[in-house]
Formats: C-alpha cells, structure tokens, sequence
C-alpha cells in the first residue's frame, strides 16, 4: 500500500460522492426507479430496484476511475484506490441519507427546500429499511461497487477482458469485408441501386405502420435533421460559431404563419407560393447579418449570432408588436396545405419532410464536393492562409451564413405548417444549442453523422420521455464523453476523422522538454 493510492481513492471517493448526492437532490437517481415502477407496477419494490441500479452505475462508474492514476500499481494499488474511494463516497452518502431519513421521521417537510425530496422518495433512498439500516447499506453499497468497478476498469485497461473474443470478432470481420462477393457488391452499381431501392421502400411504408405520435416524432426529427444540415455548412464546414441559428428558423416559421393564416392580418396566401419566399427571406437575413459581423471570429462571432437571435425572440414575443407577429400569444390557425385540393394530413406531411431532406442532402452533397466546398474547409482549417492563396473568405463566408440560413427557414416553414401554430416560445436559444449538439455528436462535416445525431439527440428523448427534464444534463454528459471517447462524432466524414487521428498522433510523437531548461515532461 503507497500513500499515493490512498490519496488518489479519497480524491476519487470524495468527487464521487459529491456527484451522487447532487444526482440525489436532482431527482435524477430516483428517474430510473419512476421508470421501473411504470415498467413493472411493482411499487415500492421496484422503486427500491432502481435506487439500487442507479447507485451500483454510479459507484461501478466512480471505481473505473481509480486505475486512471493507481493502475501504474498493478492490481494491489487499484484495490486499494477502490477500497478508499469506495469508504468516502460510501461514508458522504450515507450520511446524506441519514440527515434526509432523520428530517422525515422527526416530521420536517424537505420539499419546501429540496422538491426532489419527497418522503418516498427517501424511504426509497434508504431502501425501505429505516434510516440507520438503510445508510449502513448504502455505504456497503458504494463500497463494493467502487472496487469492483475499480478492478474491472483495470482489467478493461489492460484488454484483458474479452480480448479474445474482440480479436476473433476483429478477424472474421476483416476476413468478411475482403471477400470477392461482399467487394463488389459494395462497389458495383448494381449492388448500390439495390440498395437505394431497399431505402425507399423502407422509407415509403415506414410512415404506414407507425401511429400518429410515432409519425409526429419522425417528423419532428427530419425538421431537426434540416437544421442541423444547414447548421453543418455554417459550422461543420465554413468553421463559423452561430448561436443565433435558431432566428433563420423564426423568420421560416413567422412567414408561412403571418402570409397563410387569417389573423393577424388575414393575408391568407397559398402555401405553395409562401414555401420558396419563407427560404428566400431567411436566406436574406443570413446575409444581411453575416455583412457586418462575419469580419469576426470564433467567441465574438458566436456571441453577436446569440444577441441576434435573442433579438428576433423578443421581439417576435413583444407586446409592441402584437398587432403585427401575435406577441407571446403567437399566431394561430395556421391552414393545413394542400395538394390537389387534398389536405396534406400527418403520414402525408411526413412524406413532404423526408423529400425536403433528400432534396437538402443532394444539394449539400454537392455543394460540399464543390470547388465552393473546398473554399470552406480551408477557411474553417486557416482563414489567414486562405485568404492568402486568393479566396474570398467574405464572399464565401457570406455564401454559407446565406445557405445555412436557407434551410433553417425551410425547416420553419415545414414546422409551423405542420402543427398549424407558432410562438416565440419554439424560437429559444435552447434549439440552436439542441441543432449543435446534432452536429457535434452526429460528426461535423458529415451529412450521415447529421441525420444519426438528429435520431440520438431528439428521437431517443421522445420514447424516453420520462428524461426530458433532465435533457440538459445529459446532454452535457453525452457532449463531455464524446470530446473525450470520440471527438469526431458517431459518423464523422473522413476528412475529419483523418485530421483527428492525425493530431492525435502527432500530439503522442511529440518530443518532450528538457527539464534542465525549465521544461516539463509530458
């Protein structure tokens, strides 16, 4: 036993606790037991399963830790960082519970201060067991977690769990891929057009089994995957910050609403004729921002494109202006399209959604193919440089913002026809940060990465819906995990995952410094 593992176990042990007890007072431990309880209307039981689940992922998660800084130690030294971890999480956490059980029997109403502390809530914390029995386990709880999480992180670290099966499965995959059938199949354009047709008609008969909720939250992702393609220009290509993406969706959305519906102004334009003008006008306000400010980079960029759509939400929800966009109130009745004189109903409206975003994909496709493509990716890589070998980064920056904010306005005008409502409360900031979060995780620069990222970050929200007040911090976690486990996204373009690889290996070779000259070894 080295001080240095006991010292790294309470370092690890003390930040563990502190993250358990936060997810505590959040309510965000007690989600998985509300889950359970609707899975399996098991009441207290189940309550008490998921408490339990949550604690024992919490604690196997705190343990893999351990071996980042004791796993030098070999096996002792990882046991030991966990058994010292595990005693002070274990130890802040039943102390926590005991100072939570022993307000509620003694009768004082913690939700008046804590609303995620319910008395159920804490009978369900201590395991229904009273308040010392239920502290007590808690603590061998997370001790013991912490120490099997601890060994079966160094044993993942090391590759000594199923190093074998991942070797066998990573040969037959290699021996797979290289058969003479399966090459060109890939690689010839039969085998593509198969393929191609096998697409359609999943596409085509998808929205004929799936009910109305299910059809609404396909929908709902394809406007997201229109946004983040648009967003993927602007940001994935072009290099350039925007978190004012979401005003170019406004502008969409109150066009199709003011021109189509009866109040406020009963204009009462056909919506046909209102599409390409909503696209057009967000177009234009993509360049009208991006002449004064896009001389900027990086942090004030992206701050000017915050103000900007801050700007358009409040006014759009102003008072002043409601006898001209609807106030807070928004505008209302917004009429279904029509097609022929048929009204375009909810598996009909998915159809329209999933030919805009083909339509967007090929024009994506290839513009990012395009000589006006390679322009972005060298200002994204090094404006300075770029203007230097003759490219008119202004023009070409303008050109993205322009498109960008283009398909943000078809995605608005696709949104606002489809619930036949709008108000400021669907233009916050929250859906510029939701679309960049598409991006990043999908992979910047990929238009399949867009469209995996769009199924992730709003389609698994939607069938777990008990999570969605807690989105923001998952949403964190999910950003923080990719930075660190894959920086380039779930499907990142090859460009990009080159580059990445490539920094990555260039920071591994790089030479340390010499201490004698006051540098530091790395």
């Amino acid at each position: 036993m080295t001080r240095a593992n006991v010292i790294d176990g309470l370092r690890n042990g003390a930040l563990l606790g502190i993250v358990t007890i936060f997810l505590c007072l959040t309510g965000f431990v007690f989600v998985i037991a509300g889950v359970l309880n609707e899975a399996f209307a098991r009441g207290d039981q189940a309550s008490i399963l998921g408490v339990l689940l949550a604690l024992t992922l919490i604690g196997l998660w705190g343990g893999s830790r351990v071996p980042r800084r004791s796993g030098a130690d070999g096996w002792l030294g990882v046991a030991i960082g966990g058994i010292f971890s595990g005693l002070v999480s274990g130890a802040l956490v039943a102390l926590f519970a005991l100072i939570a059980g022993y307000n509620v029997d003694a009768g004082v109403n913690l939700r008046q201060y804590l609303i995620a502390l319910s008395p159920d809530v804490v009978h369900a914390l201590t395991l229904n067991l009273g308040t010392m029995s239920g502290a007590l386990a808690l603590f061998g709880l997370m001790l013991g977690a912490n120490l099997i999480g601890s060994v079966f992180g160094l044993a993942l670290s090391q590759r000594q769990i199923f190093k074998s099966a991942w070797d066998k499965w990573s040969q037959t995959r290699t021996a797979l891929s290289e058969l003479p059938a399966l090459t060109s199949l890939r690689t010839h354009p039969a085998g593509r057009f198969v393929s191609y047709i096998l697409l359609v008609l999943v596409i085509a008969f998808l929205p004929l089994v799936l009910n109305q909720a299910q059809n609404y939250t396909l929908g709902t992702i394809a406007i997201y995957v229109l946004l983040g393609l648009g967003l993927n220009i602007v940001v994935g290509l072009a290099g350039l910050l925007d978190l004012g993406y979401v005003a170019f969706y406004a502008v969409g959305a109150y066009t199709v609403a003011l021109l189509t519906a009866p109040a406020p102004h009963h204009i009462m334009w056909n919506f046909w004729v209102v599409l390409p003008l909503g696209v057009l006008l967000a177009a234009l306000a993509g360049v009208m921002l991006g002449v004064p400010v896009l001389r900027l980079r990086g942090d004030y960029l992206a701050i000017v494109t915050l103000g900007f759509g801050e700007i358009i939400r409040i006014l759009a929800g102003s008072d002043a202006l409601i006898d001209v966009v609807g106030g807070p109130m928004g505008i209302t009745a917004i009429p279904q399209p029509q097609l022929f004189g048929i009204s375009i109903g909810n598996v009909q409206f998915v159809y329209m959604l999933v030919i805009s975003v083909a339509l967007v994909i090929f024009v994506t496709s290839r513009l990012q193919h395009s000589r006006i493509g390679r322009a972005w990716v060298a200002i994204r890589e090094d404006e300075t440089v770029a203007a230097a070998m003759g490219i008119s980064t202004l023009r070409y920056k303008l050109l993205a913002f322009g498109i960008g904010a283009a398909f943000a306005g078809l995605g608005g005008v696709l949104f606002a026809a489809r619930n036949q409502f709008t108000n400021p409360q669907d233009h916050v900031l929250l859906v510029s940060i939701n679309v960049l979060a598409v991006v990043i995780v999908g992979g910047m620069g990929s238009i399949p990465g867009v469209i995996l990222g769009a199924f992730v970050l709003k389609g698994v929200p939607e069938i777990l819906r008990e999570f969605q007040d807690y989105r923001i911090i998952l949403f964190g976690m999910l950003l923080v995990t990719m930075m660190i486990l894959r920086p380039e996204g779930l499907w990142p373009s090859r460009r990009r995952k080159l580059e990445m690889h490539i920094s990555a290996q260039e920071a591994a070779e790089e030479l340390p410094l010499d201490p004698s000259i006051g540098g530091e070894v790395f």
